[in-house]
């Protein structure tokens, strides 16, 4: 992972949880992150959820061969989450960059959002996640869209409007995520009053509060997932924003089409995935 290299990963709960899944996640979460309090609930899919986002880091570290007792997890006061690595006493290494993550889920999908660079600069990204659904379920696209629309300015929603509903999903769903990015990356509560910001994209614009965002990269990418609920296999879509704060002159965002043009810097993987190395997770 290159300075200025930004990856993501995405892991799709493809399936339903069992109840040694969910306590070998708990117990790994708490092994792992023992300052860190956690409920056991085994019959609220959003714990199992949060349990399994949790372990995403975990699974990073270990990706690239670090063991557990030699990265230290460190939160900013705004709820920022950044890893440092604890040198060898034996070692006269250069201490490796930070690695700064944010961590979120919706529905059957988590993810987290990695860079790497000084403590002050990785802390600065955001993933935001929308399914593109009407909920409650039954709702009409129309009805749906009406119902957000106090999130959204009146630009935005002149440029949603109008459209066949499919489009008008679509649009509004990525609207969501990159506000939702944004806020993370910033450490704001989800609280956040979201007309606030306004992003216009056919002029690949971003503002808040009135003032242009400047030095901020947005990429943005779609995510389809086949997810078996008891013996149906479901379809589900969903809109991707991953924000970082780069410092340059200006604001970018990245449309990312394909699944090749992901390939890159973004991992895909399930819950047998995760599950298959889990007794490795915490050494």
């Amino acid at each position: 992972m290159s300075y200025e290299t930004v990856l993501v990963w995405m892991l799709s709960l493809n399936r339903e949880y069992a109840k040694i899944e969910y306590d070998t996640a708990y117990q790994l979460c708490k092994l792992c992150f023992p300052n860190d309090k956690y409920k056991y609930d085994f019959n609220n899919p959003d714990s199992f959820r949060m349990l399994m986002t949790q372990l995403l880091p975990v699974l990073m570290m270990r990706h690239r061969r670090v063991p557990r007792a030699k990265w230290k997890d460190h939160v900013t006061p705004a709820g920022k989450h950044w890893i440092e690595h604890i040198p060898s006493e034996s070692s006269n290494r250069a201490r490796p960059p930070s690695i700064g993550y944010q961590l979120t889920f919706h529905n059957s999908l988590c993810g987290m959002a990695v860079t790497q660079g000084t403590p002050a600069q990785v802390v600065n990204i955001g993933l935001g996640v929308k399914q593109l659904k009407v909920e409650p379920r039954g709702t009409s696209v129309p009805v749906y869209f009406e119902s957000l629309s106090h999130k959204l300015t009146p630009l935005e929603i002149a440029n949603v409007s109008n459209n066949p509903d499919e489009i008008v999903l679509k649009r509004l769903c990525m609207l969501i995520a990159l506000k939702e990015s944004y806020i993370k990356a910033i450490g704001q509560p989800m609280g956040f009053d979201y007309s606030r910001l306004e992003f216009d994209i056919p002029n690949r614009r971003a503002t808040g509060d009135g003032n242009l965002l400047m030095g901020w990269e947005f990429r943005v990418f779609g995510a389809k997932l086949g997810v078996a609920r008891g013996t149906i296999l479901k379809q589900e879509e969903y809109e991707c924003v991953c924000a970082y704060y780069r410092g340059t002159v200006e604001t970018t965002f990245i449309f990312h089409q394909t699944p090749q043009e992901l390939e890159n810097w973004v991992q895909f993987i399930n819950i047998d995935q995760l599950m298959a190395v889990a007794s490795k997770l915490a050494a």
